[in-house]
């Protein structure tokens, strides 16, 4: 065994980098059929989630195979390599099989036990197999993950540690001020998508109580499918299908939306969300307008005599008034009062933001704007909790649940009043406090157990081709001496010949029986491999043959996984 893992996850790279690595479904495809066609590597698999991107393989050459990985990972993602180098990770062989049975059972999840990870991990095999780029070592390795993420979450309360993204979202959207239950009671949802973590989305809302759920796809017939399972999922919930046309309406009808798409680029955008929020004011609690703060005098200040365009500073102002917003070459930025406007040289009037502006002249706009554009690299990492504090303390009109990466949601939206944006980024950063379970350390034994396990059952399977040439050479020279024996006392009858061929049977199977069952207990055992050569070179076996019963074995292997899907399916 020689398994190899490249990857990166939000344990390694910060959520930028994966949104801009995400694989879509096509370039899964395209990345499994050039691992295959690379020279180190035999079988493959990819798994690919929101936050991990994973590149399994089997290779015959350590180093050659993590930089034709490495490689790879970086074509197919659209990131340069050099700029991806620094997030990977690479874990070889046991390393590897530890990673992956840790990742089944939710230990390297964002949220510590959520169980979502095992289908993510089933899905990653059923690829592999209907491409046949997975083998018997690919095989093997992600079936028996699913039986131990199975295992660590009927063993143990690892559920308790953690939950799905889903549950954990909702959560946050709440930020901790009532139960989700009593939060979502009579609310109307909009979901986007009708995958898996989508239609995970729904029947948890439908759970929770949300009164009405509308389901948008790009594909109708699925989103009609899932609103008819919510319908009949007993919980009272009306459930409808839309157009994504539609999506604009819904959103001024909607309280809290759940997106998760496998979308490339934005699905709501922050003026899709602002000019929805801004359709239904009656939802929204009165805030009292402050009258508009004169500006400096007028002459030096005129845009004429700073050189100004009149017309593009008209259109700044008259979008300060209609929304609070400055847009700048195609950026919107909403202007909020607070620490969001730390170091900002133009002196904000408090109030609502809508007309916060309004009397601030063209060169305060311009000097805002360059302090704007000067921040805008760390208000994408540090200003959201601010900007969210100040949200979380006024009431929310439009929730909104980001589960998709790359983000399905404009990331600008948390900056509108009256919206609560809780995407992927802020889940990790709210899990990286959440205390851990005590039965965290009961899956860990249960993962070190069975990474043993796995290791010894590959080492022992890799020398059973071995052992069954080493047999099968046996017992043609077993039929060559019964056939010799009969040349020379052509007059036994059939009784005797049975009983001779028995006997001379029984006399080479008591002599290989030891050595066989000792050579595979040997190379179970770490560093046991070199026992199977060994042992070829002992009884001078064709390696032709063992290679043939190894094709064999994998065949009846690959065969007895189909049957065993097919049996489960009907």
């Amino acid at each position: 065994m020689s398994l190899l893992v490249v990857g990166l996850s939000h344990r390694s790279a910060p959520v930028s980098v994966l949104e801009r690595a995400s694989l879509s479904a096509d370039a899964k495809v395209k990345l499994l059929h050039d691992t295959l066609a690379a020279e180190p590597a035999t079988e493959a698999a990819v798994l690919a989630t929101c936050n991990r991107i994973e590149l399994y393989a089997d290779v015959d050459k350590f180093h050659a195979g993590v930089a034709e990985l490495s490689t790879l990972l970086a074509q197919h993602s659209g990131v340069a390599l050099e700029e991806l180098t620094p997030y990977l990770y690479v874990h070889y062989e046991d390393r590897a099989v530890h990673h992956l049975f840790s990742v089944a059972c939710g230990l390297d999840s964002m949220v510590i036990g959520e169980g979502q990870i095992l289908g993510q991990i089933k899905d990653a095999l059923a690829l592999g197999q209907e491409l046949h780029t997975a083998g018997r070592l690919i095989n093997d390795l992600f079936q028996q993950a699913l039986r131990v993420g199975k295992r660590a979450h009927s063993e143990t309360g690892i559920d308790r540690a953690g939950q799905s993204l889903v549950t954990f979202g909702l959560e946050q959207l709440t930020a901790g001020r009532e139960p989700v239950d009593a939060w979502a009671a009579g609310k109307r949802a909009l979901v986007i998508g009708a995958g898996s973590m989508s239609s995970l989305a729904a029947a948890t809302l439908a759970r929770v109580g949300v009164a009405e759920i509308a389901v948008a796809n790009r594909t109708a017939e699925r989103a009609e499918r899932l609103a008819e399972i919510l319908v009949a999922s007993g919980t009272g919930v009306t459930a409808r299908a839309v157009a994504m046309a539609s999506v604009a309406d819904e959103l001024t009808r909607a309280d809290v939306v759940v997106s998760c798409t496998g979308a490339t680029g934005l699905v709501l955008t922050a003026e899709d969300v602002a000019q929805a929020v801004s359709a239904a004011p009656a939802q929204l609690a009165p805030a009292a307008d402050p009258a508009p703060q004169p500006g400096p005098s007028a002459g030096t200040g005129t845009p004429q005599a700073l050189g100004l365009d009149p017309e593009v500073v008209a259109r700044l102002v008259a979008a300060a008034r209609a929304g609070g917003r400055l847009v700048d070459a195609g950026a919107t930025r909403v202007i909020t009062a607070g620490a969001d406007r730390d170091g900002c040289p133009v002196e904000v009037p408090a109030g609502d933001g809508r007309s916060a502006l309004t009397g601030v002249d063209a060169n305060s706009l311009e000097l805002h704007g360059t302090w704007a554009d000067q921040g805008e690299a760390a208000a994408q990492r540090q200003p959201r909790r601010s900007a969210r504090s100040q949200v979380d303390a006024a009431p929310v009109r439009l929730a909104l649940l980001d589960l998709a990466m790359p983000r399905d949601i404009d990331a600008a939206v948390h900056r509108i009043p009256g919206v609560r944006l809780v995407d992927i980024e802020s889940l990790a950063e709210a899990s990286a406090d959440a205390p851990m379970a005590a039965d965290v350390d009961a899956v860990r034994a249960i993962v070190a157990e069975e990474v043993a396990a796995f290791g010894a059952a590959q080492r022992a399977a890799h020398i059973t081709p071995t052992v069954v040439a080493l047999r099968a050479m046996a017992a043609e020279v077993v039929a060559m001496e019964v056939a010799r024996l009969d040349g020379r006392l052509p007059d036994l009858d059939d009784r005797q010949r049975a009983e001779v061929t028995q006997t001379v049977r029984r006399v080479v199977d008591k002599l290989l029986h030891a050595p066989t069952v000792r050579v595979k207990q040997l190379a179970s055992e770490p560093g046991g491999a070199g026992y199977a050569e060994a042992l070829r070179e002992l009884f001078d076996l064709d390696p032709q043959t063992v290679a043939s019963v190894s094709r064999a074995d994998a065949d009846t292997a690959g065969q007895a996984e189909q049957n065993h899907d097919s049996g489960r399916a009907s």
